[in-house]
Parts: C-alpha cells; sequence; structure tokens
C-alpha cells in the first residue's frame, strides 16, 4: 500500500520561513510526479509546486519567487520550502504524487492527509 506522509507546517509569523517534507512509502514502482497543493475553506484546492516528470516545476503564480519545490528521487520525497511568508498562504498543505505500483495498473494520484500551515499577521 502507498502511502505519502508530511511533515513540516506549523504557526509562522508574516515574513517568515517553514519548510514541508513529504515521503512516499510502501510497496511501488516508480513516483511519475511529485509536488504540493494547497486548500482553505471554501475553495478549491489549488497546485502551488509541482515537479514533473521531466525535472521541470511549475508553481502557482503568487509563490513564485518565495517558494521552492525540490524532489530527491533517491529518498522518494519532496519538499517544499516557504519564505516571505504571507497571511494569505494560510491552508492545509497536501503531497500529491502519480505513482505506479504492482497493485494497480497504470499510475494513480495519492495524496498525502495534509499539513496545516498558518501564518500570523
Amino acid at each position: 500500500q502507498v502511502q505519502l506522509v508530511e511533515s513540516g507546517g506549523g504557526l509562522v509569523q508574516a515574513g517568515g520561513s517553514l519548510g514541508l517534507s513529504c515521503a512516499a512509502s510502501g510497496n511501488f514502482i516508480a513516483i511519475i510526479n511529485m509536488g504540493w497543493f494547497r486548500e482553505t475553506p471554501g475553495n478549491q484546492r489549488e497546485l502551488v509546486a509541482y515537479v514533473w516528470s521531466d525535472g521541470s516545476t511549475d508553481y502557482l503564480d503568487s509563490v513564485k519567487g518565495r517558494f521552492a519545490v525540490s524532489r530527491d528521487n533517491a529518498k522518494n520525497t519532496v519538499a517544499l520550502q516557504m519564505n516571505t511568508l504571507k497571511p494569505e498562504d494560510t491552508a492545509v498543505y497536501y503531497c500529491k504524487a502519480m505513482i505506479t505500483s504492482s497493485d494497480a495498473v497504470g499510475a494513480l494520484n495519492y495524496w498525502g492527509k495534509g499539513t496545516l500551515v498558518t501564518v500570523g499577521s
């Protein structure tokens, strides 16, 4: 069974920094892509930062220049370094990965349980 487990998150003051990490575990063949989404009450989950299979990255416009995503293929992890945080960055952050495993045909999307980031003003 494939699992994504996030760590990091918490409370930080505006202008501060915080790091998130996500590790994939379980019986899988390969991680195709991996990254971060976030969700606030009443809003759709949105892509924050993502690393695609070719190594390219995508960022939400509002976090460009402040957040950096990185993936460690050897450790099956993805990290999100968040700098110059703003109150509007407050959200539950979710790790997502597209993974192939012997238990399924084709690649499936997996999600972590989420970690809360709160940015105080």
